[in-house]
């Protein structure tokens, strides 16, 4: 995400427009400011100004992070094709991987709880988020919930090739949604990328079936690749939203409330909507009783069947989670 933060006035009113002018001139003041927490003494004039947030791949956590959205992208659609050339069938259970590994975010926030009680944050309550936040944090775990599903039935029928593909058009989407609902403006990189990316999926399109995997059907297919744009515009409707739901949060309590605990704390609640919603799903397609018949039936074993599905939880919740980190970063560069 392309998160920004706001400066909060005491006369301020939220309007969207003034949020948006808010959001703007935060953003221009902070290109000429030092990192907050860097330990670099203020820049002088003739002096290059360049520090930990004119650099932010020189911060640990953002190292990481885009360490983790790299593997999560690369290793989980692999994961969940394999699972359906492998003659697994349960899209319920596809949607429902993709945000059961939410529970790994308990790591990151343990360890942000012992690091503000060593530095004696007594004050600060345990969850940082306010009900305001929490209530739209499940409305986007909602939102994903019904995304990873439309992503499953896509995985189904689609090779990962054409499906990374299409799925990558979510960047079109995020800048025009993120245009509509914070003003983020187009740049030339933007533009490029989207319209790259809107050939690649043009030119898929126009060769509709070319790929199409063994026994698959040409409606299958079809749907497939429909489904598949749904996920991605979907998904580039959550992203802003997101970035919204920030940015108000900001404007109320002051830009240091948006921290990375804070964001960390977000995704768990995101996570945990979501994976309810696939979890009733399952539920109503009777999958939980299903999955030991298709352990024993699936040719690979019944070990190699769980460590499938683990490493698929696993692998997405990498590239759930990071994705919302470095943004948070590059309004702070402390991760309390």
């Amino acid at each position: 995400m392309l998160c920004k933060g706001l400066e909060t006035r005491d006369h301020v009113v939220h309007t969207p427009s003034r949020l948006i002018m808010e959001v703007e001139t935060l953003a221009q003041q902070r290109t000429q400011q030092p990192c907050k927490n860097d330990g670099a003494t203020p820049t002088q004039p003739g002096q290059s100004g360049r520090s930990a947030c004119a650099r932010p791949l020189r911060n640990p956590l953002v190292v990481v992070n885009f360490v983790l959205m790299v593997v999560g992208s690369a290793g989980g659609p692999l994961f969940l094709r394999a699972y359906f050339l492998q003659g697994g069938a349960r899209k319920w259970l596809s949607s429902f991987l993709q945000t059961a590994g939410f529970l790994l975010l308990l790591v990151p926030l343990f360890l942000s709880f012992s690091r503000r009680r060593r530095r004696g944050d007594n004050d600060k309550p345990f969850f940082l988020m306010t009900p305001g936040l929490l209530a739209a944090s499940t409305v986007i775990g909602l939102m994903t919930g019904l995304d990873d599903l439309l992503y499953a039935y896509g995985l189904a029928y689609l090779p990962v090739s054409t499906s990374s593909i299409l799925i990558s058009t979510q960047l079109a989407f995020t800048a025009a949604f993120a245009l509509l609902l914070v003003r983020q403006r187009f740049t030339a990189f933007s533009v490029n990328a989207v319209a790259l990316l809107s050939a690649g999926a043009a030119m898929l399109g126009m060769n509709a079936g070319g790929d199409r995997p063994a026994g698959v059907s040409t409606a299958q297919y079809g749907a497939g690749f429909a489904m598949t744009l749904g996920a991605a515009a979907l998904y580039g409707l959550i992203l802003p939203v997101m970035e919204l739901s920030q940015a108000r949060h900001a404007a109320r309590a002051g830009d240091a409330a948006v921290t990375y605990t804070l964001v960390i704390e977000m995704q768990l609640a995101i996570g945990l909507t979501a994976t309810i919603f696939g979890a009733l799903g399952m539920l109503a397609n009777n999958d939980f009783q299903a999955i030991p018949g298709e352990a024993r039936d699936l040719g690979l074993g019944r070990s190699g069947y769980y460590l499938l599905l683990a490493g698929s939880a696993a692998t997405y919740q990498c590239s759930s989670s990071a994705p919302s980190v470095p943004s948070s970063l590059a309004r702070r560069c402390s991760p309390a």
